[in-house]
């Protein structure tokens, strides 16, 4: 019998411990005092459980098997997460892989696993890969997990260098960044075997249509031109939702899909053993979460020097796919 996983992916915005958190470096503290200000317990408890009341309803309300996240401060906010997500879903008790990163603003890259369904067999499973820039940014997460079946599944979690200071002044970053991604995928083909199953999450802060991830990442919307490449290529799932009025993330009213999945060429055969089902593709909309205005954008929670609405979640919307593995 084949099994089945669902994976998702959600940008949490600003998911930060306490204003006077002693889990804080010294060094993070002084970059957000002026923003953290006023930012108590009880709203990190309160946003926590807004971010765990729409992740539990996920994959028909059972909870994503796999779900990856950016934008988090520490192991003790997952932490927190993790918790909340076990009150409604008793049968779920995550795992966790952080990356404790370099980012300037203390923000992470973290996944959420279910243990029954995915391991990690050892400490050397996991890698956090470096994406050189002049300011420190957030490093690419890759995890090697072991499916219930006995495959290595290589997922990479990403959140790729902003656009501040404008998209085409810091194009170069996010291009470094699909470099780096480029060369661990291939990476992971020459240690794991050449049909390694390879699985690419993350925000981006690029369309799919954008250079970073078309020429350095190597991604393409032709599911073929993946299979028969020489080249290591990934299969960009996003693009006909990128093709859609909506996106997963909005500024100043204007709709990016910039939270994408990615798969390689042998996880896009439709014989594949560990197979991703494209057109389960998703940008997940649950109640309360969009914003009853003109244009269909995600309700934030805000705060980090912005309003607070407390019945808000994040700035972008979660995304999800199901993948299929057969003996």
């Amino acid at each position: 019998m084949p099994s089945d996983y669902y994976v998702a992916w959600w940008n949490l915005e600003n998911l930060f411990d306490e204003e006077h958190s002693p889990r804080r470096t010294d060094k993070v503290a002084r970059v957000i005092s002026n923003d953290i200000a006023g930012w108590t317990p009880a709203l990190r408890d309160r946003k926590v459980a807004q971010l765990a009341s729409v992740i539990a309803q996920m994959n028909g309300a059972t909870g994503p098997d796999l779900l990856g996240v950016c934008e988090v401060e520490n192991r003790f906010v997952l932490d927190l997460l993790a918790a909340a997500l076990h009150d409604r879903l008793p049968g779920r008790q995550y795992g966790i892989v952080h990356a404790d990163t370099d980012d300037a603003r203390g923000i992470d890259v973290a996944f959420l696993y279910d243990p029954s369904v995915l391991q990690v067999p050892a400490a050397d499973a996991v890698f956090f890969h470096v994406v050189m820039r002049r300011n420190a940014t957030r490093e690419i997460v890759q995890v090697n997990f072991q499916t219930h079946l006995g495959r290595t599944w290589a997922v990479f979690g990403n959140h790729w260098p902003s656009r501040s200071g404008g998209q085409f002044e810091s194009a170069g970053y996010r291009q470094i960044a699909g470099e780096t991604l480029s060369y661990f995928h291939q990476r992971v083909l020459e240690i794991h075997g050449p049909e390694a199953a390879v699985l690419v999450m993350g925000d981006f802060n690029d369309e799919p249509f954008d250079t970073s991830l078309v020429t350095h990442a190597l991604s393409t919307r032709q599911r073929q031109r993946v299979i028969e490449a020489d080249t290591p290529r990934l299969w960009n799932l996003m693009w006909p939702v990128a093709g859609i009025p909506e996106g997963s993330f909005y500024f100043n009213n204007e709709p990016n899909q910039l939270d994408q999945f990615l798969v390689n060429a042998n996880m896009a055969r439709p014989t594949s053993p560990l197979r991703v089902e494209a057109d389960t593709v998703e940008v997940l909309h649950f109640p309360g979460t969009v914003d009853p205005g003109v244009y269909p954008k995600p309700r934030p929670f805000g705060g980090m020097g912005k309003p607070i609405d407390q019945t808000g979640f994040s700035d972008h919307f979660p995304i999800g796919v199901r993948v299929t593995e057969n003996p």
